[in-house]
């Protein structure tokens, strides 16, 4: 008699499981995400395995090689993946719709077929003459770049084999199924088969494969939060569609940082490189105007001068509304605090809002002294020096603490031809005046109000 096969209730959202169906998933709480699953049954797979399919060895007997890792010749993409694509590793790209992902990929498979050969591009979404025409309209042209519609895992590592070309890549993961398994495609249960799958498979074969994801509302990586954990390295593809440029970051990288971005400029033939992402952002400053100041962010080992507006004005209402893009919330309230407790500011009947110009988004606290120069600009009425760059911790007794990377930060600014700067006092006293600096005029404020008395 067959045994009747057992089936579960697993939430698309966290991949947990639960023997009934309920409204609620008990463990992120989502809504109307359990959907029912049948299980199978594994096989004992130590019982299988006859013989040994490897041997332990002592890490000084291991050999690695340049040809281990090759360029794309795409500089921004290679930085992110921490110096190029590594043989046999799995990369999970994701991002908005539309924000560029399979542009990326398809420019950086024509640098592959160039450079290295084969390269396989296996789309469950779109048709070979659908691909051709995004193909032509970016110019890509190359004999060695072949397109395999289809949504099967078997006849994608079959086609594979066949072939055996230098990068896979399979947009989407989401779209890809296994028959083994009775779940739709999309499910749990599919996604994360089939990126196991595929992770053995570019393990054993040594070929690397990139993975495209969907989103979900909240930006996260759809489907169960183990996809991440299979595969190497992580990267999101960050960027708003009102702006031309987009940021590549890596939020985890086993063969490199996780601190390093890339920037493109998105245009009608695709997606260029920014290789000074500073003047991108400060292209469009205006001149001698109240509450604008340029602030030095660091991203990974790239320095990135950006433009930090802030606008205050007076309010009828009884909550005053404090509003930031790009900065954190909680930070800006934090130093507008400061700046009515240690400078005398009133600015409880004010509406402050912070925005950094660009859509850029800077979490380190490198920023917290041009937020309040912002802020001070705009109430004061009084503009600062155009040829000025700030930077600065600020605490929450008004001092004015030391930076990162203060010399990298310099070396960049002067090459934009900034001529004055702004620093916590600390870094000015252990700064080696190395070349690149050149003459600009280095101020050193310990206080809030000290750099007030600086800037104005």
């Amino acid at each position: 008699m067959k045994a009747k096969a057992k089936t579960v209730y697993v939430c698309q959202s966290c991949g947990s499981q639960s023997p009934r169906w309920m409204g609620k998933c008990p463990d992120c709480g989502q809504w109307n995400t359990l959907v029912e699953e049948r299980m199978e049954r594994q096989k004992d797979i130590g019982a299988a395995k006859k013989g040994r399919s490897s041997e332990p060895l002592a890490l000084n007997e291991i050999k690695t090689g340049d040809e281990d890792r090759f360029v794309t010749k795409i500089g921004e993409l290679d930085r992110v993946l921490g110096g190029g694509i590594v043989a046999g590793s799995v990369v999970l790209v994701g991002g908005d719709p539309g924000i560029g992902k399979s542009t990326l990929v398809l420019q950086m498979l024509r640098q592959v077929a160039e450079l290295r050969g084969k390269a396989l591009y296996v789309s469950g979404e779109e048709s070979p003459s659908q691909i051709k025409m995004r193909a032509q309209r970016l110019g890509v042209k190359a004999e060695n770049l072949y397109v395999l519609a289809e949504t099967s895992l078997d006849e994608i590592t079959r086609a594979a084999d066949e072939l055996q070309p230098q990068v896979i890549v399979v947009d989407s993961i989401q779209t890809v199924f296994t028959s083994e398994l009775p779940s739709a495609p999309g499910s749990v249960g599919q996604v994360r088969e089939v990126s196991g799958r595929l992770m053995l498979y570019a393990k054993r074969t040594g070929i690397p494969t990139f993975l495209i994801g969907h989103v979900t509302k909240d930006g996260a990586i759809a489907g169960p939060r183990v996809l991440e954990h299979i595969v190497d390295t992580v990267l999101y593809f960050e960027g708003d569609r009102g702006h031309a440029f987009r940021i590549l970051r890596a939020v985890k990288n086993r063969f490199g940082s996780t601190n390093e971005i890339g920037v493109f400029e998105m245009k009608e033939s695709g997606l260029a490189e920014v290789a000074n992402p500073s003047e991108l952002f400060l292209a469009e400053r205006p001149k001698d105007a109240t509450g604008s100041v340029v602030v030095s962010s660091l991203e990974g080992s790239r320095p990135i001068l950006a433009e930090l507006q802030a606008l205050v004005t007076p309010t009828k209402m009884t909550m005053p509304r404090r509003t930031s893009i790009g900065v954190d919330y909680n930070r800006v309230s934090l130093l507008i605090a400061v700046l009515e407790k240690r400078v005398g500011m009133h600015l409880m009947g004010m509406d402050v809002f912070v925005n950094i110009v660009g859509g850029l988004k800077i979490d380190e606290p490198a920023v917290d002294l041009g937020v309040i120069a912002a802020v001070a600009s705009s109430f004061r009425e009084k503009s600062i020096d155009p040829n000025t760059v700030v930077m600065g911790e600020v605490g929450l007794a008004g001092e004015v603490r030391a930076i990162s990377q203060a010399e990298l930060r310099l070396k960049d600014a002067a090459k934009l031809g900034f001529s004055r700067c702004i620093l916590p006092m600390v870094n000015v006293e252990k700064l080696d005046k190395a070349a690149g600096i050149g003459k600009m005029e280095l101020i050193g404020v310990r206080t809030v109000e000290e750099a007030m008395e600086r800037l104005f």
